[in-house]
């Protein structure tokens, strides 16, 4: 499966994504960095575009030399080496990562230097000379978040959204298990969990993409009280027993889990389409990570 993806990547070279403007929204200005910018240029105008910035942040180089004249952008939800490897081949120095490459949220090394693997991905980081850059924190403040605007474009649930919020929807009651299918067709993956009765009417959702914490999570549920929400991972011992021990007490209320990488990879192609109008004379394509696991 992944040689048939970088065969097909390596084919194609970039492809251009059409530029969609929510209503109302001027088209984006091109930056004007010059016909060679460096890879530092890019990310600084990239940073000057948040209106709040944040300290201590994760966005931060992880690997290689952003003073090197930039060739082309590649993103992605998690730069494992197989999408590294991917991202070179179709010409890009410059990877912009949602999540981190050395296997913890902060990207620490130092438990990691005498292990073979960590060593290997920073020898085809060097190989390939790619730049790596995570773009996490700032990414999600913008308004409205791109990740999860990009998370409801996908599920078809844009235009159910509550006001400007894009962490509830209400749409017509749906039995839980027909929601679940249609989520599954749409993001095109093969498996979904869920907490609940699949017969059970859902008509107000609460939208979560990627890591949000079981506190957040419990929190939503009990303050909004949704009939189901909707989340790309948990801690098993947290919201799912929160769940169900709500049902238990009466509760109508369900959780359909999608996958971390399944709800914010869209929102890291999206980028591809926010850049694009900034950046026109620079070739910038998304390499998926794609659902890593097999369902046996």
């Amino acid at each position: 499966m992944h040689s048939n993806r970088r065969d097909f990547l390596c084919s194609v070279g970039f492809a251009l994504a059409s530029t969609q403007l929510l209503p109302g929204q001027a088209p984006a200005e091109a930056w004007g960095l010059g016909a060679e910018p460096s890879i530092q240029s890019v990310i600084d105008a990239i940073l000057a575009e948040i209106p709040v910035r944040r300290p201590n942040t994760v966005d931060t180089v992880k690997h290689g030399d952003p003073g090197q004249r930039l060739k082309g952008i590649a993103t992605t939800f998690l730069p494992s080496c197989d999408v590294i490897e991917r991202a070179a081949a179709a010409g890009a120095n410059l990877l912009i990562a949602h999540e981190p490459v050395f296997y913890n949220h902060q990207d620490e090394t130092d438990w990691l230097e005498q292990d073979a693997i960590y060593q290997r991905k920073r020898r085809l980081l060097d190989e390939t000379g790619m730049v790596l850059w995570r773009f996490h924190d700032h990414w999600h403040r913008l308004t409205p978040d791109p990740v999860s605007e990009a998370l409801l474009d996908q599920l078809e649930l844009a235009d159910a959204r509550r006001g400007d919020d894009n962490y509830f929807v209400t749409i017509q009651a749906t039995p839980l298990g027909e929601l679940a299918a249609a989520f599954k067709r749409r993001l095109g993956v093969p498996l979904v969990r869920v907490i609940g009765d699949p017969a059970t009417p859902c008509s107000r959702l609460g939208i979560l993409p990627g890591a949000w914490g079981g506190r957040m999570q419990i929190g939503l549920l009990g303050r909004e009280r949704p009939d189901l929400l909707v989340c790309g991972e948990i801690n098993e011992w947290e919201t799912s027993v929160y769940v169900q021990d709500a049902i238990w007490a009466g509760r109508s209320t369900s959780l359909l889990i999608l996958g971390h990488v399944n709800t914010e990879e869209p929102g890291m192609k999206a980028l591809v389409e926010w850049l694009e109008p900034r950046l026109p004379d620079v070739p910038i394509v998304h390499v998926p990570m794609g659902d890593p696991f097999l369902y046996l």
